[in-house]
């Protein structure tokens, strides 16, 4: 019986890469143009696969809007096959919520082109996480495609991946890559010839009778006309094999069913993430590279999923929720979450229009945050400030007050101290004349004014500012004044004095914030919250240095070489700094490698001392080398490096900025925190899960394998926690003994702060001996200038205090000023309240209130939601069971639920 040969026609398209988008985007129109008319013109060429991301569809009909229904019509008959996703996104570099909106983008998309594939389609991830199995079936999914990460212990064409919480899907392996049928000869012997050399090289892999999928395309490829006629003429010429030209879902349908038809196929089975380089290239270093696109990520992603979006979900009437502000916003993260754009293995200029596009989202988050703060604070009866808490779980922090006058106040620690006179002397009266008309004009808190001559003939104008007083009763009569005295001499000397009242900007202690809600903050000595203040003994440590200490943590700041204790665990964020000669997909040490463990200089002083928060400033001065250069670092280049550690009153987090202008090239930068316990292995967040890796990474014959592993927010080792700010790389060092034996051990955790390379991909390199793209150079991921770099650490390495601590350290209560402009009454209040899991998401979808939950636990959990009631529903929206107050989650298990009201 002739084998089935499924040809799938498509092209990989990446949307920015080593071109800017817009280059790539002429180039994709006149793609698509071909394809439509060669579709029409050919019956034969019977089926084309638009990369299984909408993204490439919105590109086109952009440039080409009147061939939507072209594209409608093709879609409707079966020829193009789009979706699932709106992009082909990274899956480690971006947040699970990231993934699951890119699902519903494609998805909505893909609706009014009839539907989407029904495969999930994952061909150039540079791995895959764990709960992507999970994400597929809840979006109704029983099929997924992935190439890279596949492990060594898969040894078939396809297998069974199974999320942490037992969700799986049938995954196809692609053997060859997306592309073994790229280069399509217009020649029929020569296509079956192929075919045989594809049989042979991977014959243990392939089911003796089972189809054979050919997936003719590549990264751009344009459609290649003969393929209907070549395939006809191989079909005539030999009867081997049975060619057709059909769609991935053609496919995977037949090999579904030679599953069963040959004797229920046993297909290996994996559970977890797929972060294997065996056989393909798994790009390890990409979690390292170009840190500010990492770092912008991680601050437009917090800001809309657990910012913006829950308070304008919780406080704005149903009416106002801002669904086309926030799809705009969602759109750019999404787009960004490309695996060139994200990973930013891509030209200068492609990052910056990352981060541009990060930025516009960000600024679209911050300003609805700014909205929903400032209605919920309009709907108090009572003026004062109020803590607003965005995040799930109750919380105490410190929020920062304006408050009058120079007095103290119980229970706090002054920041700043305003008010005085703000002088313009020596200008003319003429000036003056202009200065105060643009005063007037601009500043409504002006509220009275003097007008005099001074004994010099100096027109002396004081205008006085003060927002508790704006009466303007003498606005008209100032100005009418000084113009008159500039009309009789224009150059005659005058002199502007604003003064401003008394003011000081306070940090203060909110306690007890409910999730989700909000307290009325009121002046109160420190203890009467319950919560110890911060004490600094400046020479108290055990080193000598300064001591922090609040209770909760005592850190010791060792002044000889600026590195810090916790919990007993001394020489905390050492910074050591290696070579790299490698690019922005891998990191590779010089052959003749200068590490730099240790500074010149180092001065330590504290430049806050409590009650409510304590920082010790450190200022480490390198010589680190200035650039590599055949095979070695040479040069030298001083680099001051300034690290400030902080602990706050009521919190058992030491948290840590480390900000240096970068100077140097081709080279990593790593904090290193020796852990209380040598550690075997190693948890860290990913989407939607907490995944634990061992200490040994597994490579191939194409990539150096490099335990150098990715963390969303945090990771956990050894009995101290380490979160962070978009600093997604870390390591488990000072081995022990070979990484991959039983008994080895590390005893410390480093955390990757900056790596800067200058090319987008090396020639062959001792890491990964294929280069991985074009060589094109990229001077901005070196990195130089300013970096402002954020992390944490928490004794204990527990993971619900891990999830506590990421929202702490950088989701930070807010405050708001009531005004006594509305109805609600309660000082302290929420409006939701979910207990039992983690909460990904609080969206408004078609008038109704969605939340989506997890559970990062292998225990099963009861998830309540007080006073609400509705439905669960799956990805797609579909209903799935009904929902009482409270409703079970499995170990590991993600659950939307869709309330039905309001209460």
């Amino acid at each position: 019986m002739a084998r089935d040969v499924v040809i799938v026609p498509h092209t990989h398209w990446d949307r920015e890469w080593y071109l800017p988008f817009q280059t790539f985007r002429l180039q994709l129109v006149e793609l698509v143009d071909d394809l439509l008319e060669l579709m029409d013109a050919d019956p034969g060429y019977a089926h084309f696969q638009l990369d299984g991301q909408m993204a490439v569809v919105d590109d086109y009909l952009a440039i080409r809007p009147e061939r939507g229904p072209d594209l409608r019509r093709l879609a409707a008959g079966g020829r193009l096959s789009m979706g699932p996703w709106y992009i082909l996104m990274d899956e480690f570099l971006v947040s699970g919520e990231t993934m699951v909106r890119d699902l519903q983008l494609g998805l909505e998309a893909a609706a009014g082109f009839g539907g989407a594939m029904p495969v999930g389609y994952l061909p150039d991830m540079f791995g895959h996480v764990a709960q992507m199995p999970q994400l597929l079936a809840q979006a109704g999914f029983g099929d997924a495609v992935v190439w890279r990460g596949v492990p060594a212990a898969v040894d078939r064409d396809a297998f069974t991946w199974v999320a942490p919480d037992g969700s799986s899907v049938r995954a196809t392996y692609l053997l060859d890559g997306y592309g073994n049928g790229a280069t399509l000869p217009d020649d029929a012997k020569e296509l079956v010839a192929m075919v045989d050399r594809f049989v042979e090289r991977f014959a243990s892999f392939l089911p003796e009778e089972g189809p054979i999928l050919w997936m003719n395309g590549t990264d751009h490829l344009r459609p290649q006309p003969w393929l209907g006629r070549v395939v006809a003429e191989a079909n005539d010429a030999q009867d081997r094999y049975t060619l057709r030209v059909g769609s991935l879902a053609d496919y995977v349908a037949a090999a579904t069913a030679s599953d069963t038809t040959t004797g229920e196929r046993s297909l290996p089975r994996w559970q977890g993430e797929l972060r294997s380089g065996a056989r393909a290239n798994l790009l390890m270093g990409v979690g390292s590279n170009r840190v500010d696109v990492k770092q912008a990520a991680a601050t437009a992603e917090r800001s809309l999923e657990r910012v913006a979006e829950p308070l304008s979900a919780l406080f704005l009437p149903a009416e106002r929720w801002p669904a086309a502000f926030l799809r705009e916003a969602w759109r750019e993260v999404v787009r960004n979450a490309a695996h060139d754009s994200i990973c930013a293995c891509s030209i200068d200029e492609v990052d910056a229009a990352v981060l541009h596009r990060y930025a516009e989202a960000t600024r679209i988050a911050e300003g609805l945050t700014d909205r929903a703060v400032g209605a919920l604070a309009r709907s108090f009866s009572f003026e004062g400030t109020v803590a607003v808490n965005p995040t799930a779980r109750p919380r105490c922090g410190l929020i920062e007050v304006r408050r009058p006058g120079h007095d103290p106040i119980p229970g706090t620690q002054v920041r700043k101290l305003g008010g005085g006179d703000l002088v313009s002397d020596g200008i003319t009266r003429a000036d003056v004349a202009t200065l105060v008309q643009a005063a007037l004009d601009n500043m409504p808190e002006l509220h009275d004014a003097e007008v005099v001559v001074d004994e010099d003939g100096v027109l002396d104008v004081r205008l006085f500012h003060d927002p508790a007083a704006a009466t303007g009763r003498y606005r008209g009569p100032a100005r009418d004044e000084v113009n008159l005295a500039a009309a009789e001499a224009p150059d005659a000397p005058a002199r502007l004095t604003v003064r401003t009242p008394p003011s000081q900007k306070v940090l203060a202690l909110a306690a007890d914030v409910p999730g989700f809600g909000w307290a009325r903050w009121e002046p109160a000595e420190i203890d009467e919250l319950g919560v110890a203040p911060v004490t600094v003994d400046e020479a108290g440590g055990a080193t000598g240095g300064p001591q922090l200490a609040n209770g909760l943590v005592t850190v010791d700041v060792d002044p000889a070489d600026g590195s810090f204790s916790l919990a007993g665990s001394a020489g905390l964020g050492r910074l050591v700094d290696d070579g790299d000669t490698g690019d922005t997909y891998n990191y590779n040490p010089p052959t003749g490698d200068a590490v730099v463990d240790h500074a010149d200089a180092v001065e330590v002083r504290v430049t806050e001392a409590g009650p409510l928060r304590a920082r010790v400033e450190v200022v480490r001065t390198y010589r680190w080398p200035s650039h590599a250069a055949g095979g070695a670092r040479t040069g030298e280049v001083e680099v001051p490096v300034t690290t400030v550690v902080e602990v706050q009153a009521g919190s058992p987090l030491v948290r840590v900025t480390t900000e240096l202008d970068n100077r140097a090239r081709d080279h990593r930068l790593r904090a290193w925190f020796p852990l209380p316990e040598r550690a075997a292995s190693s948890r860290a967040e990913c989407a939607f899960a907490v995944v634990e890796r061992g200490l040994a990474a597994e490579g191939g014959p194409t990539e150096r394998p490099l335990p150098t592993y990715p963390s969303r927010r945090f990771v956990l080792a050894g009995g101290l926690t380490v979160v962070h700010d978009g600093l997604l790389e870390y390591e488990l060092v000072d081995l022990d003994g070979e990484p991959g034996a039983e008994e080895t051990t590390a005893g410390a955790l480093a955390l990757t702060l900056l790596r800067g390379t200058g090319r987008i991909s090396q020639g062959p390199m001792a890491y990964r001996p294929l280069p991985a793209g074009p060589t094109t150079p990229t001077p901005a991921a070196q990195l130089p200038g300013r970096h402002v770099l954020r992390y944490a650490l928490l004794a204990g390495d527990d993971v619900a205090a891990a999830y506590a601590a990421a929202d702490e350290a950088f989701t930070p209560l807010l405050a708001a000023k009531a005004t006594a402009a509305g109805h609600r009454t309660d000082e302290r209040g929420s409006a939701l309240t979910v207990h039992g899991a983690e909460v990904s998401a609080v969206v408004r979808e078609g008038g109704t209130l969605t939340v989506r939950v997890f559970n990062p636990s292998d225990h099963p959990t009861r998830v309540t939601i007080e006073g609400r009631h509705g439905w669960l529903v799956d990805l797609r929206g579909n209903l799935v069971d009904e929902l009482g107050e409270a409703f079970e989650l499995g170990p590991w298990r993600i659950a939307t639920a869709r309330l039905a009201d309001d209460a």
